[in-house]
């Protein structure tokens, strides 16, 4: 790969990726294998579709639509329709209730994945074959030959790397429902998988797949420890994760440092195979326990990853989207280490990887790889949204014909049958790597808060606390974590925000004047709409922000795990509405604080 500096050129057209000149054969070749696909990105794209729709032509679906065997673009485009997960949910139902049939595609549906997000109130349940197991393992094995490019000799030590499997359930058909990484974490592929140096684990096998969070989350901190000086890279699959991980060790370190000092492993550990496995590993050093007290009694958290762990090159967590706003705090307790970004995936498909995985997260952008899917791309303009006619199927955007700067809603066709699906997010193309577009990650579609006529969505939200946030430093504190919802019990209604702050000089706390400030500060970063109706149609009341106890995000996280969600894939939801959250949330509400003034509004001028 090119030096960096070349990387972050503003050319809309990539370098090459050049291997390094000590990159081993299988760095190379997989290497290689991105520069080949990206380069014919069309007909690859080409091929994949003629491949799913030659696989599945004698499925119901298709032939529902009339396609009778046809495998070329112009067929599939104008006969079958574009959908969303309520278009496939009474068939997706059939799947799970019993029928065998070949519904959606010719191989038999192995599991569900289940996604994060829901409907009506229920996860989405997306059908999974084995054969696509694969493809997906083709996708991770691109990972570290690309982040070898950057950052040297991650053959020399180990990742810690808070990995995490979720308990899971059966349809009433008996297939497996679990998340995308559970399934992952629990298949062959990785359980088995080949020695690779530049891919080795602190954490057991056995204490990622323990499903008891507790004594998964305690094994893995302990192995961390033990091996502190191999550790390379520190992550989760997100930010939030990571930070979780954080504050358990807070919470733990006592226990964990008797562990370390006596040798023994604590009876809160009940897995068998994990105490079997740690009966191997858990030796009496007593040195290692004085420091892990000395570092963790202190009140001073600042940069504590990197001097539990010093050798850590980077964190391995994801911050784009709604994980953006954990950077300060991760910035705090790692020293500003890099954050990698390294791929981009979900439930229903992968979809591709961070080529510059050590760029700042503002410049995150994913190279969509041709050969994981068909992907087509709704232009996307939020004053003017497309609308799509089942009847006349609109003139989507090709993976190889999409824009420089300009925003898409990303449409899917996969091997598993699912057929021009639209996955929900927005995207903007930030360059190409050859001939395959660079994306950045927008947000997901769907508007988090509405009083009126007004639509917030999660970036705007996100915004609005990054504003505000900016009054808070002259206090050295930081927004945590939050979450909001539309008070519409009030007349008029308006939006409550609730804030965790870390408040790292507790002599010197915010004001009260200034946490006031803060509201008016985030109603200035919302849209004109917003704006009109808190100033000329008095639709919308004051902006309100309750700062809640700290501790507060991680009890509602464990509310959500003790519901059934995966503590793998669980993010603190941006919008919330649930009584018994909304119950808990006030519950811890230490401070009550409204925009003291309008916000600026004039009205627009008509072209």
């Amino acid at each position: 790969m090119a030096c960096g500096s070349e990387l972050l050129s503003p050319s809309p057209i990539e370098q090459p990726l050049v291997p390094a000149p000590a990159c081993d054969e299988k760095s190379a070749k997989a290497l290689q294998f991105i520069e080949e696909v990206t380069k014919n990105t069309d007909s690859v794209q080409e091929r994949v579709l003629e491949e799913i729709l030659r696989q599945n032509a004698d499925t119901e679906y298709l032939k529902r639509f009339g396609l009778n065997g046809a495998t070329d673009r112009k067929s599939f485009k104008s006969k079958i329709p574009v959908v969303t997960y309520e278009d496939l949910q009474p068939d997706i139902q059939r799947i799970a209730n019993g029928d065998r049939s070949p519904i959606f595609c010719a191989y038999p549906i192995s599991e569900f994945l289940t996604s994060s997000g829901t409907s009506a109130g229920e996860r989405k349940l997306m059908p999974f074959i084995h054969e696509e197991l694969d493809r997906r393992q083709l996708l991770y094995s691109l990972l570290m030959p690309v982040m070898n490019q950057y950052v040297p000799d991650l053959d020399k030590g180990k990742a810690l790397h808070f990995l995490f499997v979720k308990a899971e359930t059966k349809t009433p058909g008996g297939l497996v429902a679990r998340p995308v990484l559970t399934s992952y974490y629990k298949s062959e592929h990785f359980k088995n998988r080949p020695f690779d140096p530049y891919n080795l684990y602190t954490s057991p096998n056995e204490a990622i797949l323990c499903p008891d969070s507790f004594q998964s989350m305690y094994t893995q901190m302990l192995c961390g420890l033990i091996m502190r000086h191999q550790v390379l890279r520190v992550g989760a699959v997100f930010a939030s994760g990571l930070l979780r991980a954080i504050r358990f060790l807070q919470l733990n370190w006592q226990q964990l440092s008797h562990d370390i000092s006596t040798g023994t492993l604590s009876p809160k550990i009940t897995d068998p195979s994990i105490r079997e496995c740690m009966a191997k590993l858990l030796k009496p050093d007593p040195e290692l326990a004085e420091f892990i007290t000395m570092e963790c009694s202190s009140e001073d958290w600042e940069r504590i990853i990197t001097r539990i762990w010093p050798n850590t090159k980077y964190l391995d967590v994801i911050v784009t989207g709604a994980m953006a706003q954990y950077i300060p705090t991760l910035d705090y307790y790692s020293g500003g280490l890099p954050k990698a970004c390294t791929m981009y995936g979900s439930s229903e498909c992968y979809f591709g990887l961070n080529l510059r995985p050590i760029s700042d997260p503002s410049d995150v952008s994913y190279t969509i790889m041709p050969n994981m899917g068909y992907f087509e791309f709704i232009p996307h303009d939020d004053s003017s949204p497309l609308t799509l006619s089942r009847d006349s199927p609109p003139p989507l955007v090709d993976l190889a014909d999409v824009e420089v700067g300009k925003y898409y809603e990303l449409v899917i066709t996969t091997y598993c049958g699912l057929n021009r699906y639209r996955v929900g997010d927005i995207l903007q193309v930030t360059r190409f790597h050859n001939t395959a577009p660079e994306f950045r990650f927008v947000r997901r579609k769907n508007v988090l808060l509405s009083i009126d006529s007004d639509k917030t969505d999660e970036s705007e939200l996100q915004r609005g606390i990054e504003n505000a946030s900016v009054l808070l430093k002259e206090f050295n504190t930081t927004v945590v974590e939050y979450t909001s919802y539309a008070d519409t019990k009030s007349i008029p209604g308006h939006y409550v925000i609730y804030w965790e702050l870390m408040i790292k000089n507790a002599s010197r706390p915010p004001t009260n004047e200034v946490l006031n400030q803060c509201c008016l500060a985030m109603e200035e970063s919302l849209n004109s709409v917003y704006r009109q109706g808190r100033v000329a149609d008095n639709s919308i009341g004051p902006l309100e922000i309750r700062v809640v106890k700290n501790g507060t995000f991680e009890e509602l996280m464990d509310y959500a795990i003790s519901r059934g969600a995966s503590i793998n894939q669980y993010k603190v939801p941006r919008c919330v509405s649930f009584t018994p959250i909304m119950e808990l949330l006030d519950s811890r509400v230490v401070s009550v604080h409204f925009s003291p003034a309008a916000p600026h509004w004039t009205p627009e001028r008509r072209r």
